[in-house]
């Protein structure tokens, strides 16, 4: 059985109807969806069918030839310029050799005359999808062939692994809506990147999008930084502020580590999405935004919902379409690319352009493990870029042995010493390492502060306290 997830990677089966006829639109639409299950749309006119086409992309297009505005050719033509792997047939009532002549040769699959057999209209319908499907192949193998041979960048990502590229083909089929997006995925792997790539690929390309830090704010100052104030909402707003929703009317707006936002700002967040307006501080007024909200985090959001620490709603409302970014292990194979752009992009950075790279060092990037993925390696190189003597980069430039060396080298001991004490005193020390190592790195996320550390580990304030006492670990008072 399929992942429930591998249909965000799959070209969807999708057929638009135009026709001015309702009982044409109908009878087609009930053919379609139950003799090939595929999920059609209907649209009136050439026009209605060039809109929705913004928003929902076809594979393929059946359309009348005779409509209201222009004509179906007139609509073939513009369909072939927005995207020329849709394919299309077209039908008429007042067909003629001379009409089908002109309909092929303006780049229609196939032409049919009304009235028709269903049969027909079924097997072609079908045979038009695989067509479809092959010219995004092809498009898809031209489109790797110029990235190996080429560039292999696409919005600032560097790289022909399969994942990247699934990745990359996804952002294009969203890209032109006004969906909602969740970018997931762990700390380093571009989802700012990808949210970037999103809006320059977008219609509203031609506005700045607004790029929130939600972690780095206050709830107070990000409350207001968001839905804006009126004069005197609090002590020291002297004058009107719009927020970053108004700033990014139009355009979109990124709520990075969107997981990080407190309750009661969450609450105001899903109703902007919901009634698409927001409301300053102070002010009854609401104002109507246009905004796409593309938002990111490398949290488990689900676990935080089941903690009561994010609205379950909420997450629904941003999670409309997801967008996962893989970690370094998963394009291993581009990090020769990804060492070659970086190391070009430093030598002029920082004007040294007759620096190289050692054998000993390029062995040792292509074989560590980058914990801060593609993130990491870029620092790593810059580091040693800056800061590398001679006219080689040597292995010790690096500077990749020194924490992960200690770390395995540390580990390595424990267990030795395990293998020489009774199991009941081994798992007791196995506990004793493992829980001071798991409520260290807790504490130190959360800042000392014992609640916040609780809540991160699962448990009780009172019963941290007491494993904190148990196995000595220290604390600031303040906590």
């Amino acid at each position: 059985m399929k992942n429930t997830n591998d249909w965000v990677h799959l070209p969807l089966k999708r057929v638009l109807v135009v026709d001015d006829e309702p009982d044409m639109l109908a009878l087609l639409t009930r053919l379609l969806e139950k003799k090939c299950g595929y999920e059609t749309r209907q649209a009136a006119s050439a026009s209605n069918a060039l809109e929705m086409i913004v928003f929902w992309r076809p594979d393929v297009v059946l359309t009348d030839i005779r409509m209201p505005g222009f004509d179906g050719m007139d609509f073939s033509r513009r369909l072939q310029e927005i995207d020329p792997t849709i394919t299309v047939i077209v039908m008429t009532g007042y067909g003629s050799v001379e009409m089908a002549v002109r309909a092929m040769k303006e780049g229609v699959f196939d032409f049919f005359e009304k009235p028709f057999d269903n049969d027909q209209i079924v097997f072609a319908v079908t045979r038009a999808m695989e067509h479809t499907e092959l010219l995004r192949e092809q498009r898809r193998f031209h489109e790797l062939q110029h990235q190996i041979a080429g560039s292999v960048e696409f919005h600032g990502f560097i790289g022909s692994s399969p994942k990247l590229l699934q990745m990359q083909d996804l952002l294009r089929r969203i890209a032109p809506s006004c969906m909602t997006v969740l970018i997931r995925g762990e700390s380093g792997t571009g989802k700012e990147l990808a949210a970037r790539a999103l809006h320059a690929m977008s219609n509203r390309a031609e506005r700045r999008m607004v790029i929130v830090n939600c972690p780095a704010l206050p709830e107070h100052i990000l409350e207001s930084e968001l839905f804006g104030y009126a004069k005197g909402a609090f002590t020291g707003a002297e004058r009107d502020k719009d927020g970053l929703f108004l700033e990014a009317n139009g355009s979109t707006i990124l709520l990075d580590e969107v997981a990080d936002i407190p309750i009661p700002i969450q609450t105001k967040l899903l109703r902007v999405l919901q009634e698409k307006e927001i409301q300053p501080l102070g002010q009854t007024r609401t104002y109507e935004v246009d905004v796409r909200v593309i938002s990111s985090t490398n949290q488990d959001i689900e676990a935080k919902i089941a903690r009561g620490e994010f609205r379950e709603d909420l997450f629904y409302r941003l999670n409309v379409m997801t967008v996962t970014m893989p970690n370094i292990e998963e394009i291993r194979p581009d990090i020769p690319l990804l060492i070659n752009h970086f190391l070009k992009r430093y030598r002029a950075e920082h004007s040294r352009p007759d620096l190289e790279l050692s054998d000993e060092a390029l062995h040792a990037l292509t074989h560590h493990h980058f914990r801060g993925n593609v993130r990491e390696l870029q620092n790593v190189i810059n580091r040693a870029v800056l800061l590398g003597s001679g006219k080689k980069i040597r292995k010790k430039d690096l500077m990749l042995d020194d924490a992960a060396t200690q770390e395995s080298q540390a580990s390595l001991d424990f267990f030795e010493r395990l293998q020489h004490v009774p199991y009941a005193e081994a798992k007791e020390m196995m506990m004793r390492e493992f829980t001071r190592s798991f409520l260290g790195e807790h504490l130190r996320l959360s800042g000392g502060n014992i609640t916040a550390a609780a809540r991160r580990c699962g448990i009780e304030r009172q019963a941290l306290q007491r494993l904190l006492r148990r196995y000595q670990l220290s604390w600031p008072s303040q906590g």
